[in-house]
């Protein structure tokens, strides 16, 4: 008896076999393509109302940068420090600093009536601000500005248009103005705020700032006085020719600013002035502990003195400056001649006391053994590393460098507030020491609460539309737990439907599956039949739910479109999602046929001949 001969390319015959047996079976076949779709049908509209409604609600506040914005409820002063390690928080998108709400006032006059001035709000913005970016308006440059719907109607301009804006302030007992030329970039929509407000450069706001406080803008032309520091020491010493009655000793420490007073011998003055003074003097030291004297302290003791022969020496110990690889130490002595020789000096070049921060570099001037007429450039020790140059004018009559008392009180202010060498005016300024509010804005909606958490952790009170960014997340929460409840539940159904129908589709193919092998197929390739019905019936009711899912989709969408912005969609899934669904289908499928495959693996061929 000739062996049967086996098909060539079994496994592409068995598809083929598989799809006959569904045509010839077409009720049964229909039927379960019927009840896939109808698992899979809803399941995919839920998906879409779930993804549809939460992406909608997600869009509108992240299309709204002012949902994602976190505003300082209370005015306080936050370091530049602070906005350079807050830039690195992560989920911070912007941040930049603001000034004192009666400061960013400003006044612009109508263009057409010129009487007719109104004050506005003065923003400071910089590049990346989302809220000008994300409703189409440029960051302004130097010189422009971008105004809120508001602004522009109260003011009848719009894009392009020049308009001026005032500054005003009273100094010495007079009101003084000042004004700038500035380019309307362009006009932000009514949805970026309801008030009257002007996005303008920082620069351009710390300028109307600083005018206001007194100063002076010298690059707009605005004049005003000049940022000095104030001079802060340690304490003062107080020589006296004749010892201080206790009674008088007791009123220099009161309304003077100091809170104590001490009998100096010479070693104690020694190490308070860095030299000792020849001669019977009576030394006293005025001192706060933990604080500094200031010039109004010095004042006070010097009215309180008025009459008596004394010399005041104001003091700050361990200044040290930095000469290149050489550390010095300088002492701070001012005296007139007279007093100078009494004290056994020389006359110093820039003289007596006088508490001023004067701008003809006398304040950078030193006596020192480092060769005379030597420009030297020092770094001091701050807040803010400070190099300035020292001017060596003559030899030190001590073993230590000579300088200034007003130059160790810029100092020790430097020890408190960041200055700066300015060499053109060869003064020092002080740098701004830190701002009284800040712009924030999150990456995303989903970035607010946890920044929220970080400023309140550092005792920051904020103003953030927490609730309701986390009402989004609740809600999102629980439709997804509501989404795959219901979808265990169905596709736990659909399952059991198909491998109870190809489990039974085997059996019922008991005869004609042992033929096939009595024709030549192997055992591998009958296991591929049911997987290949199975596949072939979730394709199927696949295709038939998506058609399902797309027509009632378009209903739901036109349905609620009265509710919906132009693009936004009620109910709708992305293409990820769609071929997520594929995929779980197929592999589903794949699943429920393993069964079937088995039992159809382990039909013996004798059985066809048996029951011929």
């Amino acid at each position: 008896m000739p062996h049967p001969v086996a098909h060539p390319r079994p496994l592409r015959l068995i598809p083929s076999l598989a799809a006959a047996n569904l045509r010839h079976e077409w009720i049964l076949t229909l039927c379960l393509v019927i009840a896939l779709a109808a698992v899979i049908a809803p399941l995919l509209v839920l998906l879409g109302l779930k993804h549809g409604t939460i992406e909608t609600l997600r869009e509108r506040l992240v299309e709204d940068p002012v949902f994602r914005e976190l505003r300082p409820a209370q005015t306080r002063e936050y370091s530049p420090q602070w906005f350079v390690d807050a830039g690195r928080w992560p989920g911070v998108g912007f941040l930049t600093p603001t000034v004192l709400p009666l400061s960013s006032v400003l006044q612009v006059p109508h263009p057409e009536r010129e009487r007719e001035r109104a004050l506005y709000d003065l923003v400071p913005t910089a590049p990346g601000d989302p809220l000008l970016l994300e409703n189409d308006a440029p960051v302004p440059r130097d010189g422009e500005v971008v105004l809120t719907a508001e602004a522009a109607h109260r003011l009848g301009v719009s894009a392009g248009a020049e308009i001026t804006g005032r500054v005003t302030r009273a100094r010495g007992g007079r009101g003084e103005a000042a004004e700038a030329a500035l380019t309307v970039a362009a006009v932000l929509p009514p949805r970026a705020g309801s008030l009257a407000r002007i996005y303008a450069p920082l620069p351009f706001v710390l300028d109307v700032e600083a005018y206001k406080e007194g100063y002076g803008a010298p690059a707009r032309g605005w004049p005003g006085d000049s940022p000095d520091p104030f001079l802060s020491f340690d304490g003062v010493v107080l020589l006296l020719p004749e010892p201080l009655p206790p009674i008088e000793r007791t009123g220099l420490i009161i309304n003077t600013g100091f809170a104590r007073i001490g009998e100096l011998d010479t070693d104690g003055l020694a190490q308070r002035l860095g030299w000792s003074p020849p001669g019977e003097w009576q030394g006293y030291d005025l001192f706060t502990p933990g604080g500094t004297v200031t010039l109004s302290g010095i004042r006070a003791v010097e009215q309180k003195l008025r009459g008596r022969d004394r010399v005041l020496l104001p003091y700050v110990q361990d200044v040290r400056l930095t000469a290149g690889t050489t550390e010095l130490h300088p002492v701070g002595v001012s005296l007139d001649r007279a007093d100078a020789e009494r004290l056994g000096l020389p006359a110093l070049p820039w003289g007596r006391f006088t508490g001023r921060v004067a701008a003809d570099g006398q304040l950078t001037t030193a006596l020192a053994d480092l060769g005379r007429d030597a420009r030297v450039e020092v770094t001091a020790e701050g807040v803010a590393p400070l190099a300035f140059p020292l001017r060596i004018v003559g030899a030190s009559p001590l073993e230590r460098p000579l300088v200034p008392a007003e130059l160790l009180g810029v100092l020790r202010t430097a020890q408190q507030r960041a200055l700066e060498y300015d060499p053109d005016q060869e003064r020092f300024l002080m740098q701004r020491g830190g701002y009284r509010g800040f712009r924030m804005y999150a990456r995303g909606i989903d970035d607010v609460p946890e920044l929220y958490r970080r400023l309140t952790d550092q005792g920051i009170e904020v103003i953030a539309e927490v609730d309701a960014i986390q009402r989004i997340q609740v809600l999102d929460a629980g439709l997804g737990r509501l989404f795959w409840l219901i979808a265990l539940l169905g596709v736990s159904g659909g399952v059991a439907v198909l491998v109870a129908s190809l489990y039974a589709a085997v059996e019922r193919r008991r005869r004609d599956l042992g033929v096939l092998r009595l024709v030549g197929l192997a055992r591998r390739h009958v296991f591929f039949f049911p997987v290949a019905q199975g596949v072939i019936i979730a394709g199927l009711g696949l295709a038939a739910g998506m058609a399902s899912y797309l027509g009632l989709a378009v209903a739901i969408n036109r349905a609620f479109a009265a509710d919906l912005a132009p693009g936004e969609k009620f109910c709708t899934l992305p293409p990820g999602y769609l071929l997520a669904a594929v995929a779980a289908t197929l592999l589903l499928a794949v699943l429920s046929s393993l069964a079937a495959a088995w039992r159809a693996t382990r039909i013996d061929p004798a059985e066809a001949i048996r029951e011929q």
